[in-house]
C-alpha cells in the first residue's frame, strides 16, 4: 500500500488499493460467477460455474474463511419477532436506531459493530458465553500486528507469556465489567482455535461507560427477545449474529481426498497440498494480519505452481 495511507487505511484506500492492484497486474475478475464444483480430471482440473465450465492444470481457492457465515439455532428463534442477521450482514447503525440490540459474540465483528451501535445511541448489549482475550489495537506506541510480526519465530507459549503482564496493564482488568479472561494467550488462542481476540478500539470504553451491556450466553429465543442462560430474561428488537466464519469446502470440492479435514477446512494453506495443482490462499486465521499473510503465501504459490507446471511439462 502507498506510503501515504495512514496507519490504518479506512474502506476507500482499502477499496483503492484493491482496484489499482488490478490494474497494475492486469487482473480481469469475473464477478457475479458462482463455482459450484472442483473436480480433478485426468490431467487438469474442470472448474463448473454458473457461467461455463474451465479447465486448467492448477487452481487456487482463495475464497478467505469470512465467506462460509456461522449461524447458531437455539430453541424459539423460529418463534422471534424482531430480525435475526449475520455480522456480515451488518452495514450501519441507522437501521437500529431506537431499538434494543442484542450481538453475539466478543470477535473483532462483535466488539466493532456494538461500538458502532452505542457510539449511535442504540440501546445495545453483548451477549459473551465464553473467555475472551483482548489486546490494545496498539502497544507502547506500535501496532500490535507489528510485535506479533516481530516475534513469529518464537515460540507461541513463549509469546504469550512474554507479553501476558504488559497486555494486562494496557487493557486493564475486564473482570471488572463481566468478561472472563481465557487461560489460553492470544497466539495460542489464534494458531489451535481460529479465533482472533478483540483488537480493541474502543468498545471497552463503552462497556466500561455503561453505553454497551455485557450478558452471559443465550439459554433461548422468546417472542420478543431472549433468556440467558442465568434464567434472566430480556426483550430485544433485533439480534446481530457475530458468530464468525466455519470454511467448509467439502460441496466445492467433492472428490479430493486428504487435503480437507473432517469439518472441510483445509489442512494447509499456501504450501502444496496432497493433490497436484491444488493450492489454499489465506484460508487460515494468522497472528500476524491476514492481508500480510496472503501476501506471502501467494508468492509462495506462485513459486510452487510455476515449478509443478515446469515438472508437468517434461514429465505429461
Amino acid at each position: 500500500m502507498p506510503r501515504s495511507y495512514p496507519k490504518y487505511p479506512a474502506r476507500a484506500d482499502v477499496i483503492e488499493y484493491f482496484e489499482t492492484y488490478a490494474a497494475h497486474f492486469r487482473i480481469r475478475p469475473m464477478f457475479e460467477t458462482t463455482v459450484r464444483q472442483i473436480r480433478r480430471g485426468v490431467s487438469e482440473w474442470s472448474v463448473e460455474t454458473d457461467r461455463g465450465s474451465f479447465s486448467a492444470p492448477v487452481v487456487v481457492i482463495a475464497t478467505g474463511w469470512a465467506d462460509f457465515p456461522h449461524r447458531p439455532v437455539w430453541p424459539g428463534c423460529d418463534a422471534f419477532a424482531g430480525a435475526i442477521l449475520h455480522s456480515s450482514e451488518y452495514r450501519n447503525a441507522s437501521a437500529y436506531l431506537g431499538k434494543r440490540v442484542l450481538v453475539v459474540g466478543f470477535g473483532n465483528s462483535g466488539g466493532e459493530i456494538a461500538l458502532d451501535l452505542a457510539s449511535a445511541n442504540v440501546d445495545t448489549t453483548l451477549a459473551v458465553r465464553g473467555a475472551v482475550q483482548v489486546l490494545p489495537r496498539d502497544l507502547l506506541g506500535f501496532p500490535i500486528l507489528s510485535w506479533a510480526i516481530a516475534q513469529k519465530s518464537l515460540p507461541t507459549g513463549l509469546v504469550d507469556l512474554v507479553n501476558a503482564p504488559v497486555i494486562r496493564i494496557a487493557v486493564g482488568p475486564i473482570e471488572r465489567y463481566g468478561l472472563r479472561r481465557a487461560s489460553k494467550g492470544p497466539r495460542r488462542m489464534i494458531e489451535e482455535d481460529g479465533r482472533v481476540p478483540l483488537l480493541d478500539i474502543g468498545t471497552l470504553a463503552k462497556i466500561k461507560d455503561g453505553s454497551i451491556k455485557v450478558s452471559g450466553g443465550i439459554e433461548c429465543f422468546t417472542p420478543g427477545g431472549v433468556i440467558f442462560c442465568d434464567q434472566r430474561a430480556e426483550d430485544f428488537d433485533a439480534v446481530i449474529l457475530a458468530t464468525g466464519f466455519r470454511p467448509d469446502l467439502r460441496k466445492l470440492l467433492p472428490q479430493v481426498d486428504g487435503a480437507l479435514s473432517g469439518e472441510g477446512r483445509p489442512l494447509v494453506t499456501g504450501k502444496v497440498t496432497t493433490q497436484p495443482g491444488l493450492f489454499f490462499c489465506g484460508l487460515l486465521a494468522s497472528p500476524t494480519g491476514q492481508l500480510r499473510e496472503i501476501g506471502i503465501e501467494a508468492k509462495r504459490i506462485a513459486a510452487l505452481a510455476s515449478r509443478y507446471l515446469e515438472t508437468k511439462k517434461h514429465n505429461p
